[in-house]
């Protein structure tokens, strides 16, 4: 079966109602092969970044947050929206030096991945930046109040095992670290 016997076609489509940070579209397709109609929800978003930090003792920066969505602090990898008109690997570097304060001597896209394809249309980019070190005290949005930690990069898995990382995304980042790598190191 070939991939465009399984797309959808598009019959309508509402403007995107804002949300600050996203907007949410309404579709109405057609199915491909019954033809009946139905209405999808995607919610429109920038694309974002995911930053595996290290430092030149192969400490990986992660920072601490509050989370809303699942009302508790996460264990992350610095990361954030990309600017209209910005390309990763400087969304990357801005993100980087905002929340933890350090920047590093090289970036490094690894790759992307598709948050939810089902609901979202956008990518996560995913940057290794190579020997970090502190350039001056953090300065997180207003939005963001974080802390700083680091972490030996060879106790990722671990933390990942016992869910102290549990953002999938950030999960997925350390996948394309480990392929690139051939295993957990630099």
């Amino acid at each position: 079966m070939s991939d465009d016997s399984l797309r959808w076609t598009l019959v309508a489509r509402q403007p995107p109602v804002d949300f600050d940070v996203f907007g949410v579209e309404r579709r109405r397709a057609r199915h491909p092969t019954t033809g009946v109609e139905r209405t999808f929800s995607v919610i429109r978003c920038r694309d974002w970044v995911t930053v595996i930090a290290l430092t030149p003792d192969d400490e990986v920066l992660l920072v601490r947050q509050f989370r809303h969505g699942v009302e508790r602090v996460t264990l992350e990898t610095p990361g954030g929206i990309v600017d209209e008109g910005e390309a990763p690997l400087a969304a990357a570097a801005r993100e980087l030096r905002e929340e933890t304060g350090h920047v590093a001597d090289r970036y490094v896209l690894l790759g992307a991945v598709e948050p939810n394809p089902a609901l979202q249309d956008n990518r996560c980019h995913v940057v290794l930046a190579l020997d970090a070190r502190p350039a001056g005290d953090p300065t997180p949005d207003e939005g963001e109040a974080l802390a700083v930690e680091r972490r030996p990069l060879a106790a990722i898995p671990a933390a990942v095992a016992a869910g102290e990382i549990g953002h999938a995304l950030v999960v997925a980042a350390f996948l394309f670290l480990v392929q690139r790598t051939g295993g957990w190191r630099r």
